[in-house]
């Protein structure tokens, strides 16, 4: 074909690319409402038909209901593969909505951002160091349960999805525990792109105020330095232009007490059970975006546009700085294995220390209430009002353990494998039966919650008491190294006072049951036979009947007393908690001529 001809028809093409109206559902009814599942990807793919070269369409899982799970991925030169993307040293930046879907702005802000990306050419460099990982709905089966009852303190759109998915679960509490379908086919997209910087879209309750939005980052005591400091530091570069755009924002508010703003705000924790705490222990930065409820729902989506094309315009400009802060990141904990001075916390603290925050808000009032007997808060927002409110959002490192050089598992507990091998942990699989003395813990004094939470009831507190014990470990038992790039998440799911634990969440209840008991008339002896040689024990069992009348009402907790001191109840293994602590000589024996070892998830060894 003649060149001149060539030409002509690609002007032509161009010209009906920008001719064609791609004005987004939502834009369509001036935000009336927000487009289906089936309208939003159907208006995904007209953005891929007419910009191929640009943008690719994958589902990466399937709902419990049997829907796809769309993901959105874009670069300003073709580049739709992350082994690509990473020889031609590209930053990837995962973007998504609708994890808990009445809180919507970042789907419809992400189509008006890919629009304009892909086709408009309103931002036509925006991707060309940045690979875009969007999903426009994560909890697709919530966002097609949709009602104008859901969000009840939410300004819009009319219909809004639900905030669990069809097995009720919230997926924002699902991270690390990993119940769901869609939290199983997340990790796995996580996996095979392994993002620089996730970005977590929501809509906030609470306060009323004249934020646009408010925004989370993790605090630096849970990353690693250099992450910390990068994301700070970008949120210190983007701020300042997205205000010129006219946007307020806030760093998060969670109020001390939602009846008195001015008394200042702190940390809501976070933890590897959210989105942001997770990326943490996978040692990148991340940011969660919650507008405000009670804006337009036009506003919020704009305000979500404006930040996501700011913050990827910034990372664009400067990739080489956050591929180096990841991947030193990495090299640290990885380096950390097997170091007996190296500390990890489990659990932090808020700082005993404020710092005062500049807090813009609406005059309030507060009139008692004959209907809930606590005081009613009322704003006024005709009434700005600045105040100087104490900040407590520092966290400090509470519990911390030393890691070990490797963790084992017994091949028996397939919950904890599987959740291992669903994070992509690095595991080696024994062949052979291996007999080891190893450190590892006694669990005594379990208590759980009275009701459920996200489908457990979790186990609140426990007594966690260091203890050796020689263990076989059966074939296909694994072995976790801790020199990988993911040990983080490995601790967080198996120091057992770890709050996102597996112990916590449920999975290992059955080590708390003894299996074996004794009859009534067979313990009578077992007691007298252990009173009359123990006198410290009968001293003790005196004192405990004169000191707990509902211990001595009860003839079968009087028995039950003396068995669980008896060898029969020990020879049980009552609250032995299954994973072991390896030491590197441990780790070396394992790793030595006789296993076979494999970088991927679960080899043989």
């Amino acid at each position: 074909m003649p060149r001149l001809i060539l030409a002509g028809l690609l002007g032509l093409a161009a010209l009906g690319a920008h001719a064609t109206d791609w004005t987004t559902p939502a834009e369509a009814t001036h935000f009336r409402t927000t487009p289906s599942y089936a309208d939003t990807v159907a208006y995904l793919e007209r953005l891929r038909h007419a910009a191929p070269d640009r943008l690719k369409l994958v589902t990466f899982g399937t709902t419990p209901e049997g829907r796809p799970m769309t993901a959105v991925i874009a670069s300003g030169d073709g580049t739709f593969d992350p082994a690509a993307a990473r020889a031609a040293h590209k930053a990837v930046v995962l973007v998504q909505a609708g994890i808990h879907p009445g809180e919507i702005e970042g789907k419809d802000a992400g189509l008006m951002l890919l629009r304009d990306i892909a086709v408009t050419g309103r931002w036509p460099h925006l991707l060309d160091h940045v690979v875009l990982v969007f999903i426009p709905v994560f909890s697709v089966d919530g966002h097609e349960n949709s009602s104008p009852y859901h969000r009840i303190n939410q300004n819009g759109p009319e219909s809004q999805g639900f905030r669990g998915q069809s097995q009720y679960l919230n997926l924002n509490r699902d991270y690390i525990k990993a119940d769901a379908p869609e939290m199983r086919a997340w990790l796995k997209l996580w996996q095979r792109w392994l993002p620089d910087f996730l970005i977590d879209v929501h809509t906030t309750d609470g306060a009323d105020y004249p934020y646009d939005l408010t925004w989370y980052t993790e605090d630096p005591h849970k990353l690693e330095p250099g992450v910390a400091a990068w994301q700070q530091a970008l949120m210190d570069r983007t701020l300042p232009a997205y205000e010129k755009r006219g946007h307020l924002a806030s760093i998060y508010l969670e109020f001390k007490d939602g009846r008195d703003p001015t008394k200042g705000i702190e940390n809501f924790g976070s933890g590897p059970r959210f989105s942001t705490g997770y990326a943490a222990l996978q040692n990148r930065p991340a940011l969660l975006i919650e507008t405000h409820m009670l804006k337009p729902y036009a506003v919020r989506v704009r305000a979500v546009y404006d930040l996501v094309q700011l913050l990827l315009a910034r990372i664009d400009a400067d990739p080489t700085s956050l591929l180096a802060v990841d991947a030193a990141a990495d090299a640290r904990v990885i380096a950390r294995a097997g170091q007996p001075d190296a500390r990890v916390p489990l659990t932090f603290r808020l700082s005993p220390e404020s710092t005062p925050y500049t807090f813009r808000g609406y005059a309030f009032t507060v009139t008692p209430s004959d209907i809930s007997g606590a005081g009613w808060i009322h704003y006024d927002p005709g009434k700005p009002r600045t105040w100087t409110i104490p900040n407590w959002n520092t966290l400090l490192p509470d519990l911390s353990v030393t890691p070990p050089a490797a963790y084992a598992v017994p091949a028996q507990w397939t919950a904890v494998i599987d959740r291992l091998a669903a994070h992509g942990v690095a595991m080696q699989r024994l062949d052979h039966a291996v007999t080891l003395t190893a450190g590892g813990y006694q669990l005594d004094h379990p208590v759980w919650g009275a009701s459920p939470f996200e489908g457990h009831h979790m186990l609140r507190s426990v007594d966690v008491t260091p203890a050796t014990r020689t263990v076989t470990l059966p074939p296909e038992s694994v072995i976790v190294p801790m020199d990988q790039r993911a040990a983080n998440v490995a601790i967080e799911l198996l120091e057992p006072q770890a709050p996102d634990s597996l112990l916590r969440w449920g999975c290992l209840d059955a080590v708390f049951e003894a299996k074996e008991y004794g009859e009534p008339r067979v313990l009578e002896q077992l007691a007298r036979d252990m009173l009359a040689r123990d006198q410290a024990l009968a001293t003790a069992f005196r004192d405990r009947l004169a000191t707990d009348p509902s211990f001595a009402a009860d003839p079968r907790a009087r028995l039950d007393w003396f068995y669980r001191r008896s060898p029969w109840y020990a020879a049980q293994g009552v609250g032995a908690y299954p994973v072991l602590r390896l030491d590197p000589t441990q780790l070396r024996t394992l790793r030595g001529a006789d296993a076979r070892s494999d970088a991927s998830p679960t080899p043989d060894l």
